[in-house]
């Protein structure tokens, strides 16, 4: 089985679409090790894009922080399974919490800034009121 991680500096990578490279593990599921861990660099982010380019490479899980609702939608139409992991968390925690079941909620899609993730690139690190706030 492999697993794909977008990361930063060792990280998972706080939101997907924005990520420039990601760590793919191939993990032996049965034994909860993992056995290879390669950093690829990302291709430049295009709508629907990295679902089936992870896909191609043999990718069974994706573990995510911010990711928007059309993209979780195109990895599941991919075959692809989307877990939530915790910011920061290195790529062997991830890895780690994953095998052993601690990562089992897929994440919410964040369209709710009215940002459209699937088309645009953007931080999380808002400040003062946003859309969402009255």
């Amino acid at each position: 089985m492999k697993i794909a991680i977008p990361v930063e500096n060792g990280c998972l990578h706080g939101h997907f679409g924005g990520c420039r490279q990601f760590a793919l593990v191939d993990v032996d599921a049965s034994t909860k090790r993992a056995l290879r861990t390669e950093i690829v660099v990302a291709p430049e982010h295009r709508p629907g894009l990295f679902p089936v380019w992870l896909r191609e490479r043999g990718v069974h899980v994706v573990i995510a922080g911010g990711i928007g609702r059309r993209a979780l939608a195109s990895f599941a139409m991919n075959g692809i399974a989307v877990r939530a992991g915790a910011p920061g968390a290195t790529v062997a925690q991830l890895v780690d919490a994953y095998l052993t079941g601690q990562l089992t909620a897929t994440p919410d899609g964040c369209e709710r800034h009215g940002h459209h993730h699937d088309h645009e690139i953007h931080h999380h690190d808002h400040e003062g009121p946003t859309q969402d706030t009255v």
